[in-house]
């Protein structure tokens, strides 16, 4: 009596005449096709793989080879994990493992797929995303400063394409869960107003881009400081003391700022107050005043510096001198500068500097005073 082995493979019809004796060999014994399955399709993982890398980062080199080098390594290293994959799920088909076993085992190993593919997909987005930041000429609106939000926007939709996949592999119906996401959603909207209000906040303030890294801003409550940091839930000032204040995007989107960086360029004027005696040379104090200006080097020369007589004071004359510099964070340590040589500019061409005096005049001496 012929023994005939409990689990046999029918040859393939895509395989070679000359193969299915070989074929037949293995398939009786499932095990030994299966590694030679994996070690073929590990193989041809590893060749796909060295290929796309070898030509890939050839015909990149030209451009920027840094970014493109990560996209064609990502490109690469997805090709291999497919192949990889389809030869673990066919080796799986060939074993005798039951039909339950397994239907479990492919979608487990098609969950990790997704999953690794989900992650290389967030990397290489941000990848994309920046090279797109640098064709500037063509997409104006991708840059430094609205990259976040174009990159929470791709993180939201690709985990979103990846758990409705998941979801799919293990046959699990996606409506109730989308409708119970829906009331949950409402719920969480209402707890959380306040870090809705500032995220949505986030997103107006990168898309509309009222400041940008590097600003120096005046908030509405007198706080002076450089923009370090435009997030998406606050915004980060650093001041001249060194001390870094956080202020909630909601705050920022509905409050006055005075940005000192904005404008056509990104010099601040500087206003130094002056007063001189009367019966000073006016057209002595404009020249001494803007010679002082014109000799500083942090002081720009385009636009020049000018001088200007304000008005009549109770005892000085009152001059103002206005000036620009590269910086608005110059401010302080440039006034400081003007301010002493001007003292001393003053001093040596004789101006005086008043100050206000006050006469008393007493219309009737009290008698005990007299005697």
């Amino acid at each position: 009596m012929d023994e005939t082995p409990d689990h046999i493979i029918d040859t393939p019809s895509w395989l070679p005449v000359w193969l299915e004796d070989f074929w037949d060999l293995l398939a009786t014994y499932p095990i030994f096709l299966a590694l030679v399955i994996l070690l073929i399709g590990f193989s041809l993982a590893f060749l796909i793989r060295h290929f796309i890398l070898f030509w890939g980062l050839k015909l990149t080199k030209r451009a920027n080879a840094d970014l493109f080098g990560q996209l064609v390594r990502m490109g690469a290293g997805v090709a291999g994990l497919l192949v990889g994959y389809i030869s673990l799920v066919t080796a799986l088909h060939t074993l005798p493992l039951g039909q339950f076993v397994t239907t479990i085992a492919v979608r487990i190993l098609i969950s990790f797929l997704i999953l690794q593919l989900m992650r290389t997909a967030l990397k290489a987005s941000h990848v994309f995303l920046e090279i797109l930041g640098k064709v500037r000429d063509r997409f104006a609106i991708v840059e430094e400063r609205t990259l976040p939000l174009f990159d929470l926007i791709m993180t939201v939709i690709i985990i979103a394409i990846g758990s409705y996949a998941l979801l799919q592999v293990w046959n699990i119906d996606a409506t109730a869960w989308l409708a119970s996401a829906g009331v949950i959603g409402i719920a969480v909207g209402f707890a959380a107003r306040d870090t809705l209000a500032n995220l949505f906040s986030g997103f107006f303030i990168i898309a509309d881009a009222p400041y940008k890294l590097g600003d120096y801003v005046v908030l509405g409550s007198g706080e002076r400081g450089e923009i370090t940091k435009v997030g998406i839930r606050s915004t980060r000032l650093l001041t001249r003391d060194d001390v870094e204040i956080i202020v909630p995007n909601a705050v920022m989107a509905n409050s006055k700022i005075v940005n000192e960086s904005g404008g056509r360029w990104v010099k601040y004027r500087i206003r130094i107050k002056v007063g001189v005696a009367y019966g000073s040379d006016a057209r002595q104090v404009v020249k001494v005043l803007d010679g002082v200006a014109r000799e500083n080097a942090k002081v720009c020369k385009n636009p020049e510096p000018r001088v200007r007589l304000r008005g009549f004071g109770d005892s000085s004359l009152n001059f103002e001198l206005l000036c620009w510099i590269e910086k608005p964070e110059q401010r302080g340590l440039v006034s400081h500068e003007l301010y002493m040589a001007l003292y001393e500019a003053l001093k040596e061409n004789g101006i005086e500097i008043p100050f206000p005096q006050q006469d008393v005049w007493i219309r009737k001496v009290p008698e005990t005073m007299e005697s």
